[in-house]
């Protein structure tokens, strides 16, 4: 029998973690594992993978989860296993078996189907999905046997490139790396590639490789993260900023931040822009996000000041314990 999971002293964490998300965990239970190793009091992530999926989840900490909402609508790179010739009921490999055809595509036919599901693409979306229709997520309609309508959503895929891969004739396959817009689903874009070639098919593979300006190899895995020190553990995270990188700079005075703050609208000779980082001077920091409009900056979401408090204090604990560490190291030497 496992012995109980020790209760963690919870503590105002802020910031941006880039995991590497395992097989077999939902992204809540990889979230779960995460805020429970760094004992963070709030934390969410910007986007559903799959169990199946593997790959850039970034999870959002503190301050940070303020602005997850806006990294839903990046675009995204994955590499995905496509087997030919099986259809089952959930477009993966969790799936039961509906269906199996016999597999017989030329490169010349692969070649013109990858070019039909490249550009702007309808796709219905999936039952065994976390769509919702009239209030129920649709792997519950699922679950219960039941198929409910839904409506077509447009996506755009910018990219759709065969990897080289040695084809077993037992089990045929095809990888790919697919560059497409937010909202894609990868597994039905994996079983329509099937339909179109006759064939039917599923994934039997997934990984997300990027997400916006993240990509896969700046994450860390549960593991390292499970070996580290708690300061090492903290020194992963990305600033809040990280997940405004779009947006344009607007640097504040102390009078001025502390207006903004306020929720009070500044006046400057900023040009017009639709989304604004918004940062005060001595010491840097993020206050928030803004518009400008007809020269007045106005505040959209912002920091609260405990929130800027604790993230100054995290920064500043931080460089001082790798400071102690560093000058360890160097008596040690």
């Amino acid at each position: 029998m496992n012995a109980p999971r020790a209760r963690v002293a919870r503590r105002p964490v802020h910031g941006v973690l880039l995991l590497d998300k395992p097989i077999g965990l939902s992204s809540n239970q990889a979230l779960q594992k995460a805020k429970w190793l760094l004992r963070a009091e709030k934390a969410g992530h910007t986007g559903t993978l799959d169990p199946l999926a593997t790959g850039v989840l970034p999870l959002c900490f503190g301050a940070a989860t303020k602005f997850s909402q806006m990294h839903l609508d990046a675009d995204k790179a994955y590499e995905t296993t496509v087997r030919l010739g099986i259809k089952t009921s959930t477009a993966d490999a969790e799936g039961d078996v509906l269906s199996e055809r016999p597999v017989d595509v030329s490169q010349a036919k692969l070649d013109a189907v990858l070019q039909q599901f490249t550009g702007p693409i309808a796709q219905v979306p999936p039952m065994h999905s976390a769509l919702k229709k009239d209030g129920k997520a649709l792997y519950e309609y699922a679950r219960a046997g039941i198929e409910v309508e839904r409506e077509p959503r447009h996506v755009v895929i910018y990219a759709l490139k065969q990897l080289p891969a040695p084809m077993d004739s037992a089990r045929p396959a095809i990888k790919l790396v697919v560059e497409c817009s937010k909202g894609t689903y990868i597994r039905t874009l994996g079983e329509d590639i099937g339909e179109a070639l006759g064939c039917g098919a599923h994934l039997s593979a997934l990984r997300r490789i990027r997400t916006g300006g993240f990509d896969a190899n700046q994450c860390v895995s549960l593991e390292a993260l499970e070996a580290m020190t708690e300061e090492q553990r903290l020194a992963c995270l990305l600033p809040v900023e990280a997940l405004l990188p779009q947006h344009v700079s607007v640097t504040l005075d102390s009078e001025n931040a502390a207006r903004f703050l306020s929720g009070m609208r500044r006046r400057g000779a900023w040009a017009d822009a639709e989304q604004v980082a918004v940062y005060a001077t001595m010491p840097k920091a993020l206050l928030g996000t803004a518009q400008v409009k007809a020269g007045e900056l106005i505040p959209v979401r912002l920091l609260s000041p405990l929130e800027i408090s604790e993230t100054l204090g995290q920064q500043q604990a931080l460089e001082q314990s790798l400071k102690q560490s560093n000058e360890t190291l160097a008596l040690g030497a």
